[in-house]
C-alpha cells in the first residue's frame, strides 16, 4: 500500500505540492478581494459573479489554443513563467484607482495563463511519481487545493475586515511570488514530452486525438458535466442559507477532502473501479432532498455526504492517464481540468438564473437530478473504458 510518507519523501513532489498550495492561497485571497471591490464599485451581481466565476469560464480558451505547450515545452521553465505572469497580474491589482473593466481583464488573462499551467503541472506530476502512485498523488494535490482554498478564503475574509483590498492583493501577490522559486529550485528540468512546436495547430491536433477516441471522450465528459451540475447546486448555497451558507461550504470542503483521502490512499485499483459508479451517484443524490427545504443541520449533513462523491474523479483521471500516450498527457489532463472548470463556472451562472425563476431548493434538486441522469447514461461507456484499461494493464510486461 502506498503511503503519504513515501510520497512526500520525494523532494520534487514536495516542491510541486508546496507551490500548488501557495498558488491556491494567492488565487482564493485575490478572488474574494476582487469580488468585494467589484460589488462595492458597481453594485452589480452579474459583474460580481464574473469576478468570481469568470476565471473558470475563461480557462476553456487555454484548452483550445495553447494547451499543446503543456507537453511541447520544458515543464519547469513553463511553470516558472506561468507563476511569474500570475504574480505580475496580481501585483497590478494593487494599483490605486484601477477601473473595474481593467481588473476583470487582468483576472481573465491570468486565468488563461493558469489554464495552460494546469496542463504542465498535471503532466509533470505523471512524470514525478510512478504510474501506480498517480491516484494517491493526485488526491494529495486535490486535498492541498481544497484545504488551502479554505485557508485563502478565511484569511481574505478576516483581512478584508481590517485592511483595504489593495493590501489584500499585495499579500496574495507575495504568496504567488514565493511559489516561483519553490518550483524553480525544487524541481529538475525535464525535456518536453513531444518535439512538435507549441501552437494553435498542435493544440487542435492533440484535442482531436483526445476527442476521436470514444473512451477518452467519455471520460472527459464524465469528469466535467455531472460535477459541473453539482457545482451549480453549491453556487446556490448563499441564496439557500444566507449568512449561514459558510456551514454548507465548509461541509462540502470536508466531504471532498475525506473522499479524496480515502479513495486515493486506501483503495486498490480494483476497489476504485468497484466504487466508481456508487461515488458518481452519491455526488448528486443527496441534493435531491433540497426540494423539501431541509433545515440547516440536515442540509450540512447532506452536503458533507454528497461531496465525498467527488472522489470518483480520481478513478476517472487514473483511467484517462492510462489511455493517453505519454507525449499527450499534459495536454489531455490540462484540457480535462480547463473544461471541467469552465463547465463549473457555466453551471454556476445557469444555476443562479434558474433560482431566479423557481425556488432555490427546487433548482438545486433539478440540477442534481440532471447530474444523476447524465451519470447513469454514461455508466455503460465508462465500464467499457475501465475494461480497456484493465486489458492494457494485463498486457504490460512484468519486470
Amino acid at each position: 500500500m502506498l503511503t503519504y510518507r513515501a510520497l512526500f519523501a520525494q523532494p520534487e513532489f514536495r516542491a510541486l505540492w508546496t507551490s500548488t498550495a501557495l498558488s491556491t492561497v494567492a488565487a482564493t485571497m485575490s478572488s474574494l478581494a476582487l469580488a468585494t471591490v467589484v460589488h462595492r464599485e458597481t453594485g452589480s451581481a452579474l459583474l460580481t459573479a464574473v469576478a468570481m466565476f469568470g476565471p473558470s469560464i475563461a480557462q476553456v480558451l487555454g484548452a483550445t489554443t495553447l494547451m499543446s505547450a503543456a507537453d511541447a515545452s520544458p515543464p519547469r521553465r513553463s511553470l516558472s513563467i506561468v507563476g511569474a505572469l500570475t504574480a505580475a497580474a496580481l501585483g497590478l491589482q494593487t494599483v490605486p484607482g484601477l477601473d473595474t473593466t481593467t481588473r476583470l481583464l487582468l483576472v481573465l488573462s491570468a486565468a488563461y495563463v493558469l489554464s495552460v499551467g494546469s496542463g504542465v503541472r498535471w503532466g509533470l506530476l505523471s512524470e514525478i511519481v510512478p504510474t501506480e502512485s498517480f491516484p494517491l498523488a493526485r488526491s494529495t494535490m486535490n486535498v492541498a487545493v481544497g484545504a488551502f482554498q479554505i485557508v485563502g478564503f478565511a484569511t481574505s475574509g478576516v483581512l478584508l475586515s481590517t485592511l483595504d483590498a489593495p493590501q489584500v492583493f499585495l499579500l496574495a501577490t507575495l504568496a504567488a511570488v514565493v511559489a516561483v522559486p519553490v518550483l524553480r529550485f525544487g524541481i529538475a528540468e525535464r525535456p518536453p514530452r513531444r518535439t512538435a512546436r507549441a501552437g494553435l495547430r498542435e493544440t487542435w491536433r492533440g484535442n482531436r486525438d483526445l476527442l476521436a477516441h470514444r473512451h477518452t471522450r467519455t471520460l472527459v465528459l464524465a469528469l466535467c458535466l455531472p460535477n459541473g451540475l453539482v457545482v451549480g447546486c453549491e453556487a446556490l448555497f448563499v441564496p439557500y442559507a444566507a449568512e449561514q451558507a459558510g456551514w454548507l461550504l465548509a461541509a462540502g470542503a470536508v466531504g471532498m477532502m475525506t473522499g479524496d483521502l480515502v479513495v486515493g490512499r486506501f483503495l486498490s485499483p480494483a476497489a476504485r473501479r468497484r466504487t466508481s459508479t456508487a461515488l458518481r451517484l452519491l455526488l448528486a443524490a443527496p441534493f435531491l432532498a433540497f426540494a423539501l427545504d431541509p433545515g440547516l443541520p440536515l442540509a450540512v449533513l447532506l452536503v458533507g455526504i454528497a461531496t465525498v462523491g467527488y472522489a470518483a474523479s480520481l478513478t476517472q483521471q487514473e483511467w484517462l492517464v492510462a489511455l493517453t500516450a505519454p507525449a499527450l498527457r499534459g495536454q489531455v489532463l490540462g484540457v480535462e481540468s480547463s473544461v471541467r472548470m469552465t463547465l463549473q463556472g457555466v453551471c454556476a451562472v445557469l444555476a443562479g438564473g434558474l433560482a431566479d425563476i423557481i425556488p432555490v431548493g427546487v433548482a438545486m434538486s433539478a440540477l442534481a437530478a440532471t447530474s444523476l441522469v447524465v451519470s447513469l447514461a454514461l455508466t455503460p461507456a465508462l465500464r467499457r473504458a475501465a475494461d480497456t484499461v484493465e486489458l492494457r494493464r494485463s498486457r504490460r510486461p512484468t519486470p
